[in-house]
């Protein structure tokens, strides 16, 4: 018993520090307690509501439904693009174009774009891409954009993009702790974007494509009257399906051919003599040039050291005598163009080349189009630091020396003429539109002059050979005895043939560093429009280093015209 006693008998010390040691921990306790209750408050008080949306949201999924793009139509009612569905397995990164038997995560079904014509419309489509970070800055205004969409990166796919990109939609729906789909809990359909029908003509398109092929150089076909454009086509061109499928595009991206390079608005060419339509205008409008002006062909004109020759002097070594307008349009000959440049002036010349859009834009409605440079003594002075000398008068009146212009603008010439005058807006899209062009104010006697002499051009005895009694086997064009005449081809089956009046002019430019030596390489070039009294159609073509218009150029756009005519 004295030992039990002794075993819990407290010493001194112990009796002194248990009631500090019960404070102790009953302190620390209600301490504790605070804390825990504290942060249940903060909990259930303060932070409640966002934590039942974070336990929620990781409970919800919320997931974008892409809208279908809208599709775009040529103006005969053909579809140009497709949407495709496309499948992205979340766990996986993998896509297909088709349903997968098997996937490793969640299948989401989306849509991608698809060009069913490839390289022959990529530069009047152009494609779609994801948007980057600056174009969420610059493209955010009217429309919404954020990280993630798709939004048109050139051509039509650019530049009509909120009309056609449509309303996303959202599916909404309920996982496990696994990631895996338990429920849906809502859906909100989107809503497709809105079909565009463009101006062009899907048939001519494809044929510019085909002519053109392993050559570079440009196709440009419009109606005369409206400024609506039926074929725009630029070679190389290249394939937007690449850049849809993710595949690798460096190739297109550093190729020297410039694959990507719209030729048909962007490139700058010297024109050759598809410029004389202008000269003759500039001279007949400033009352220098009349129908009864003649210049003797000499074959040759020599300034001082310089010597100017007529390619027919150059080519064949011989003269055409006396020439008046009509037949110097009907020939090319460059002696009268020499000559009408001299008397016109380079001022005059330049403030007319102005006037009929040289050195501006015609607002086609895609972006990349190029203004062109109408050279004067001013800008002379202020581009190469030098004078202006007659020699460079004579190269501007034949469209050589630093005149730059596109195949769109040249295409403007012979609508100009075709139209009685107007200058119109290049459209890609929407229906005729007539306000948007504008009647110059030309005298209607020199448009007929010029008309007359383009005319020519395309018949026996013009440069324009390729087109010289242009036929067309098609029942149902009406002959008129005008535009239209009726003619038997003489063959076993006595098919019944329509004739065609054109209206033309070719052009032989020169480029590099030995051109106006006679020596240089040249681009083709070629401009018609047709029938001549009513015109519907109008073609311009440039093969870019292609030699002589008459021979490379023109071949193309007799073709497109076939088929036009041929309906």
């Amino acid at each position: 018993e004295k030992r039990r006693k002794k075993l819990i008998s407290f010493t001194p010390d112990d009796e002194n520090s248990s009631p500090d040691r019960i404070i102790f921990f009953r302190i620390l306790l209600s301490f504790g307690m605070g804390l825990l209750i504290a942060k249940l408050f903060t909990l259930t008080i303060l932070e409640g509501s966002r934590y039942r949306q974070l336990a929620s949201e990781n409970r919800l999924r919320e997931v974008k439904i892409t809208a279908a793009r809208g599709i775009i139509y040529d103006r005969n009612g053909t579809p140009l693009v497709r949407n495709i569905p496309l499948f992205t397995d979340e766990q996986g990164g993998q896509f297909f174009e088709e349903k997968p038997a098997s996937a490793s995560g969640q299948l989401r079904e989306g849509l991608t774009r698809g060009y069913p014509f490839g390289a022959t419309l990529a530069h009047v489509l152009g494609y779609t891409g994801e948007i980057n970070p600056e174009e969420i800055v610059s493209l955010n205004g009217k429309f919404k954009y954020s990280a993630g969409d798709m939004v048109g990166k050139m051509g039509i796919e650019q530049s009509y993009d909120t009309l056609l990109r449509g309303k996303d939609g959202r599916e909404v729906y309920e996982v496990d702790a696994l990631g895996q789909i338990v429920r849906v809990l809502g859906r909100f359909e989107p809503s497709a974007g809105n079909i565009l029908k463009l101006t062009l003509d899907g048939r001519l398109q494809q044929i510019a494509a085909r002519e053109l092929e392993g050559k570079k150089g440009a196709v440009i076909a419009s109606i005369p009257t409206t400024g609506e454009i039926l074929t725009l086509y630029s070679s190389p061109s290249f394939d937007p399906n690449r850049f849809i499928r993710g595949e690798n595009v460096e190739g297109i991206l550093v190729s020297t051919d410039q694959p990507l390079f719209n030729r048909s608005i962007a490139g700058l060419y010297a024109p050759g003599s598809t410029f004389k339509i202008v000269v003759a205008l500039a001279g007949l409008e400033n009352n220098i040039i009349t129908p009864q002006t003649v210049f003797e062909d000499t074959g040759i004109l020599k300034v001082g050291d310089f010597s100017f020759g007529n390619w027919y002097f150059l080519q064949y070594g011989k003269m055409e005598g006396m020439v008046e307008i009509v037949k110097a349009l009907q020939r090319s000959n460059d002696i009268f163009f020499y000559k009408a440049g001299e008397a016109i002036g380079i001022e005059k010349l330049a403030d007319f080349g102005r006037k009929v859009g040289i050195g501006k834009t015609f607002g086609i409605d895609i972006k990349g189009e190029e203004a062109g440079v109408m050279p004067d003594p001013q800008w002379a002075q202020k581009v190469r630091g030098s004078g202006w000398f007659l020699g460079n008068t004579y190269h501007v009146s034949i469209g050589q020396g630093d005149l730059l212009v596109t195949p769109l603008n040249v295409n403007s010439w012979a609508n100009l003429i075709a139209s009685n005058g107007k200058l119109c807006t290049s459209l890609l899209t929407g229906a005729a539109d007539i306000t948007k062009c504008r009647d110059l104010g030309l005298k209607p006697a020199n448009i007929a002059l010029v008309r007359e002499g383009m005319k020519r051009a395309c018949d026996s005895g013009g440069t324009g050979w390729p087109l010289f009694n242009f036929k067309v086997e098609n029942p149902g064009l009406h002959t008129d005895g005008v535009d239209f005449l009726e003619t038997i081809e003489s063959t076993t089956s006595a098919r019944k043939m329509v004739e065609i009046k054109t209206a033309c002019k070719t052009g032989t430019a020169e480029f590099g560093p030995s051109a106006g030596s006679g020596q240089a390489k040249t681009h083709a070039w070629f401009t018609v429009f047709a029938p001549v009294v009513k015109p519907q159609i109008s073609i311009t073509v440039l093969v870019e280093g292609g030699g002589e218009g008459s021979t490379n150029a023109a071949p193309i756009a007799k073709k497109m015209l076939e088929e036009w005519f041929g309906r």
